[in-house]
């Protein structure tokens, strides 16, 4: 079964107000996701971001936000570089491809040898 991991590709601290507490210190945070299986690592295109307040640990969410919040964040947005979607192959799924492709070529040789009729 896959296992999807969120992983940080950026981390800001912000100076603006929370909402909440009206406190200056917030931290936006970039995920980018990945999914890990025993055959592959896969990295999607996805990127999400959490804007949370140091000080009492809440979660701003976009109703929430200032006008100021706001143009922090797309600027910051458009500093995000994730990574390219890719696939990468883990060893064991090489492995059983290499061993498929061996029984399939003996398969063929043996069949045409003679030895299935």
């Amino acid at each position: 079964m896959a296992k999807e991991k969120q992983v940080a590709i950026k981390d800001a601290a912000l100076t603006n107000n929370c909402p909440e507490c009206f406190n200056q210190e917030l931290k936006l945070t970039f995920y980018q996701k990945h999914t890990f299986n025993s055959f592959f690592h896969k990295t999607t295109d996805q990127v999400t971001s959490e804007i949370k307040c140091k000080k009492c640990y809440s979660i701003i969410y976009p109703v929430n936000w200032t006008p100021d919040i706001e143009r922090v964040y797309e600027y910051y947005n458009k500093l995000v570089t994730p990574d390219k979607a890719s696939i990468r192959f883990t060893t064991l799924f090489l492995v059983i491809l290499v061993l498929v492709l061996c029984l399939v070529t003996v398969g063929i040789y043996l069949y045409m040898e003679g030895y299935f009729r």
